[in-house]
């Protein structure tokens, strides 16, 4: 009987490797770095199927090179690595893992929200260098307040609403800016809809969530910055081509905010020698916003269960191109 090849471009949890060698020969990617475009193309040439991840280019050239391609499952809620329109013209099912991830994801973005107004990283760094001289000093490490202050969040998808929820819980005041205006959450939760420059105008802090589009490339530019409070802190778990970071960059060295606490970068990896890495106003992280035990581990059995639908034929739990059930009959 013949089963399926598979290809996994990366390590995710056993349980979830095991479900997909019930039913197909699978192969996975060994190494912690990431294959290039080329090696991917390899990879994949005979494959009826793959569990992907963002960092994996997904375009035409790579279809070219792997014509038996059925499904492509891929482990996060961003789409932006992957061309849609191309998949959906070569019949392949584009599997994402949306909803598991989102709590996970606003647990950190306001752990970035805390660590960058209470000025976490940089006085632990303080003290790990041995400047700790005084016991205590009433104006040292002043940091921003905030509880009653006002969260702006700019995308109330998934992760944007689950952000704004734990800012009720600091008894911040809750505006946002989305592409489509949620009533029934300004009902349920008492968010207040705004427009992007009164959002910019008004936010203590600012939680960007939108996913990346042509639309949204450079969205929080010079101009966006400038509109903002100088008191403000910027805080990103999107991506990191949302924000232009020459400009932020400009906004952080002369005071047009005061802080930002970044997840996502442009470029990823984001190189040593950027100047953004010597400010001590930012707090940057390895985009981990998912990174937790359990939402990891659902994403990956999710990730797997997408694979094996669209193996067999199937509707996906999670699916970016449904209008090709139609076409294939599904």
């Amino acid at each position: 009987m013949y089963k399926p090849r598979v290809y996994v471009t990366r390590q995710i949890f056993p349980d979830a490797l095991d479900l997909i060698e019930t039913v197909a020969n699978m192969e996975v990617w060994p190494d912690d770095e990431p294959p290039s475009p080329e090696q991917l193309r390899e990879l994949l040439a005979d494959a009826d199927g793959a569990v992907i991840n963002v960092m994996d280019r997904i375009d035409a050239p790579l279809f070219d090179a792997a014509p038996k391609l059925k499904v492509l499952s891929q482990v996060a809620v961003g789409l932006d690595n992957i061309d849609i329109p191309e998949a959906t013209k070569r019949g392949v099912l584009l599997g994402y893992t949306p909803g598991v991830l989102a709590k996970a994801t606003a647990d950190l973005a306001f752990a970035l929200l805390l660590a960058t107004a209470r000025r976490v990283v940089e006085s632990d760094k303080w003290v790990r260098e041995g400047n700790w001289k005084i016991s205590h000093h009433p104006m040292f490490w002043l940091g921003s307040e905030v509880n009653g202050s006002t969260l702006g969040i700019l995308g109330l998808g998934g992760i944007g609403l689950e952000t704004a929820k734990r800012g009720l819980g600091f008894d911040m005041k809750v505006i946002y800016h989305s592409r489509t205006r949620k009533p029934e959450l300004e009902k349920e939760y008492g968010f207040k809809y705004v427009s992007l420059n009164k959002a910019l105008a008004d936010s203590d802090f600012l939680s960007i969530h939108v996913p990346l589009t042509p639309e949204t490339n450079k969205f929080i530019g010079e101009k966006q910055l400038k509109k903002m409070k100088p008191t403000a802190i910027l805080v990103n778990l999107s991506r990191g081509q949302v924000i232009d970071s020459d400009a932020l960059y400009k906004a952080l060295t002369k005071g047009w905010i005061a802080g930002a606490g970044l997840d996502v970068f442009d470029p990823e990896p984001v190189p040593e020698n950027h100047p953004i890495l010597d400010l001590d106003n930012v707090v940057v992280l390895p985009h981990i916003g998912s990174a937790s035990n359990r939402s990891r581990r659902e994403m990956h059995l999710m990730g797997a269960r997408n694979l094996l639908a669209g193996l067999k034929g199937e509707r996906l739990e999670e699916c970016a191109n449904p209008e090709l059930y139609e076409t294939l009959g599904i």
